[in-house]
């Protein structure tokens, strides 16, 4: 069973973004393959959960097909697969109406299951050092805008750039606004591999066997 969210995590919410159509997996639900005899899924919510006060699942289509997670299942704020902006807008939304007091909300990618387990207190702490808007995660030199922390308060102008502008690309929007980002190390591998194509899974499970070794 997962760890529950933890009282004692940072006033963050946490979004675990699952909407994509997984097309260079071949398709379905890239997020239920999988790892190490459990689901990609699975071993997300375990490292997400103890890091916020609550977690909900973006995914599209029949919520049913998850209801062994328990989570909450909210589909894209826009229609027609626009995207993680979609996702996080999601997060944003639901985290208004349904986690009063929570100010942040924390984005996770489902298809990568080593992310840190400091991620979230990290992002916070660069926020306030920084005097930040944003925060993204960074790791051998490229950013990984899907791992974020973002306010709520920055909802409807997120609403008004997908919707209204049509903005998909996630560094078209944040590149308004200050980003603070916290380079992770990425030995023994990159914490933020993720498992897009049949073959990354693979390595996934070599890297799985490699540090429980360690």
């Amino acid at each position: 069973m997962s760890p529950e969210n933890s009282p004692h995590a940072p006033p963050v919410a946490g979004v675990i973004l699952a909407g994509g159509q997984s097309r260079r997996m071949g398709g379905g639900d890239k997020s239920l393959r999988i790892l190490g005899g459990e689901t990609l899924l699975a071993r997300v919510i375990a490292r997400a959960r103890p890091q916020v006060r609550a977690l909900a699942l973006n995914a599209n289509g029949d919520p049913a097909r998850f209801a062994a997670f328990h989570l909450p299942v909210i589909a894209d704020a826009v229609p027609d697969f626009a995207g993680p902006l979609a996702g996080v807008l999601s997060g944003l939304e639901w985290a208004h109406l349904n986690a009063p007091g929570l100010d942040w909300v924390a984005s996770f990618a489902t298809d990568a299951p080593f992310f840190p387990r400091d991620l979230v207190s990290r992002l916070l702490r660069a926020i306030g050092r920084e005097k930040a808007d944003l925060a993204c995660a960074a790791s051998g030199g490229r950013t990984h805008p899907v791992f974020g922390l973002w306010p709520l308060r920055l909802a409807a102008d997120l609403r008004r750039a997908v919707v209204d502008e049509g903005i998909r690309k996630v560094e078209d929007w944040t590149g308004r606004f200050d980003v603070a980002v916290v380079e992770f190390p990425v030995a023994p591998f990159d914490p933020f591999f993720n498992a897009n194509r049949p073959e990354d899974l693979a390595e996934a499970e070599t890297l799985l066997k490699a540090a429980a070794q360690a």
